[in-house]
């Protein structure tokens, strides 16, 4: 519990009165048991305490009993979430390493979090993944009339990126978020599309033209699921003319995915253009664009299928963003935990075996 303190050490309890009889440690480690057991709510945190009350007074005090799941509620709603992201930080640095390698950023869209009648839309976080760790760096919420365009710079600001390679989707490839991953000591690798008109119609001519000055790489071919996907890297660092014209901070290189892939009796081509700062080769630049594919099959894909946050129905206050930041940190522990098995059985591990369940605690 020491090191599980200094996590949220300067968290404020905004409970008042009666309503803060419960230790606030104390609920937040019951709240992340739960999560780690495969729990998703506010009540089955509570169902949690009641089951496992002997369990936890192994740890904690517990002097009034089991929480009820309005009391972990009311918590969530009232926790201030920029002081709960900032203790995410510390729980951070703690026990993983430093960014290293390529750190994808991406957004994702909590489907349940609306709230109709109070006219509230459903939340947006904007997550930091480190493909090598497969850890959950950073994440921030986007601002209720803002997008992930403002808040992705806020996010990267709270990480330290030097030396790894940023990549976003084409949505964030903009011109203030490239300097500033220049100016954080980072690489970018920048998906770009139709919303950069003239650098992508620019970008695009050269790449497709065979008397450009190209450097191809050696294709990679993947089976799985029914599919054959065939992957061609090609790179260009002749990029003078065009930061002539386009000026774009720190550009060194252009380069473009050819991705061929065969389902059944049919075959579908799709290209993506990228922005670099960095000139590499193409065998490199390929593993870092299929590498950004992490924050969606690593991250997204087991916080919906897996945790089932697509389907959570938190809704008032500050509960969705704070229960999204819980659901990264058991998720983290998880993760960091080395013995085999997938998230899945880990999460059932930690329900049915309480040495499991300490011993993933006791990273923190």
């Amino acid at each position: 519990m020491d090191g599980f303190g200094a996590c949220f050490e300067g968290l404020t309890d905004p409970r008042t009165g009666n309503a803060a009889r419960h230790e606030l440690l104390e609920m937040l480690m019951i709240a992340l048991c739960t999560v780690l057991c495969g729990g998703e709510d506010c009540t089955d945190m509570a169902e949690f305490a009641r089951a496992k009350l002997e369990f936890l007074r192994g740890f904690l005090k517990l002097e009034h009993g089991a929480p009820s799941h309005d009391t972990f509620s009311r918590l969530f709603r009232l926790l201030d979430p920029e002081q709960f992201r900032a203790c995410f930080q510390r729980f951070m640095e703690r026990f993983a390493e430093t960014c290293a390698g390529v750190v994808a950023i991406d957004g994702k869209v909590l489907r349940r979090s609306f709230d109709r009648a109070s006219g509230k839309s459903a939340l947006h976080m904007v997550s930091a993944w480190g493909c090598e760790q497969r850890l959950v760096l950073g994440q921030i919420a986007t601002d209720a009339k803002s997008n992930e365009i403002t808040a992705v710079p806020k996010l990267l600001k709270m990480l330290s990126l030097a030396g790894t390679t940023v990549t976003v989707d084409a949505l964030n490839c903009q011109r203030d978020i490239a300097r500033q991953i220049i100016d954080q000591g980072a690489d970018y690798a920048l998906a770009l599309k139709g919303n950069q008109g003239t650098l992508y119609d620019d970008v695009r001519c050269y790449l497709d033209d065979p008397a450009s000055n190209l450097t191809v790489g050696a294709s990679t071919v993947d089976g799985d699921h029914g599919r054959i996907e065939t992957r061609t890297g090609v790179v260009s660092s002749d990029i003078g003319w065009q930061q002539d014209v386009h000026h774009w901070p720190g550009l060194a290189a252009i380069g473009k995915v050819v991705r061929v892939r065969e389902i059944a009796d049919r075959t579908t081509t799709e290209t993506a253009y990228y922005l670099l700062s960095q000139a590499m080769a193409p065998e490199h630049f390929s593993e870092v664009v299929r590498a950004h594919w992490g924050v969606e099959n690593c991250l997204h894909w087991c916080l919906d299928v897996t945790m089932n946050e697509d389907h959570t129905r938190n809704r008032i206050g500050h509960g969705p963003q704070n229960l999204a930041v819980l659901r990264h940190m058991a998720l983290n522990l998880v993760r960091k935990e080395t013995s085999k098995g997938s998230l899945r059985k880990k999460l059932r591990r930690a329900a049915w075996n309480d040495d499991f369940l300490l011993k993933v605690l006791a990273q923190v």
